[in-house]
């Protein structure tokens, strides 16, 4: 299986030309899926999913010049016959997962039966993420909420963390969760950005001690392509592997 994980989207030269390279042709002659799942939990959801899939959103992701766009609606999947909206994806170049909550988009995907469709697909397919979407390809991840989470989901874990930042310490929830299995390690998108001091590189320590596997905090410029076994870090950023 193919994957390129990224914090912030295609949004650099070494990026853009690693998704080329896993599809083996340019983007205008491959077709792709996106699924916006993933934001709905937030005030801002419905306007951010219309920006994502019309290719307006910070993220690059739709507007790369696909030769087709189809969207996936995880959440519609259990009540659909698979026969209508398996083929889609086995038709697929590329999975576009975008980002969000990762408990809420983790809980659709395996309610879906999406990451056991995409185990077994004998077309090659490539997976990218954006933020959550990259997360919850890991078998099992971390995640902070400023309040009590209040999606679909259940926690493996739940715990009050305090995490130290440039305009003091933040205390928030942190839960682990269950994610797809695509992959032999968890992610920490947007690692060091302004706005997460809880996901800086120091924090990720923390993070780490609370995931048995091993954890690759990423910058906004950096991603982790996977193809099989092997796994290699993009970056034109910084970025951050931790182990127990």
């Amino acid at each position: 299986m193919k994957l390129l994980l990224t914090s912030s989207g295609i949004n650099n030269a070494s990026i853009h030309n690693a998704v080329v390279d896993l599809l083996g042709k340019p983007i205008a002659e491959s077709n792709a899926l996106i699924v916006p799942t993933g934001i709905y939990p937030f005030s801002v959801g419905a306007a951010m999913a219309y920006k994502a899939v019309c290719g307006r959103a910070p993220t690059p992701l739709c507007e790369l010049g696909w030769k087709s766009l189809g969207l996936l609606e995880l959440t519609a999947l259990p009540s659909i016959d698979k026969t209508a909206w398996v083929p889609a994806i086995e038709e697929t170049d590329a999975l576009l997962v975008w980002g969000g909550d990762p408990l809420f988009l983790s809980y659709w995907m395996n309610q879906s039966g999406l990451p056991n469709l995409l185990s077994s697909l004998e077309r090659p397919m490539v997976y990218v993420g954006v933020s959550a979407g990259s997360m919850v390809t890991a078998p099992i991840f971390g995640e902070t909420y400023h309040k009590p989470y209040k999606g679909t989901g259940s926690p493996l874990t739940l715990e009050d963390m305090t995490f130290a930042g440039p305009a003091g310490e933040v205390t928030m929830n942190f839960i682990t969760a269950r994610g797809a299995g695509l992959t032999s390690f968890a992610l920490i998108p947007h690692a060091n950005h302004k706005d997460r001091p809880d996901a800086s590189f120091a924090n990720a320590e923390r993070w780490a001690a609370k995931l048995p596997v091993p954890v690759y905090a990423i910058d906004d410029q950096t991603a982790i392509q996977v193809i099989d076994e092997s796994i290699e870090v993009i970056s034109e950023g910084e970025w951050k592997k931790v182990t127990r």
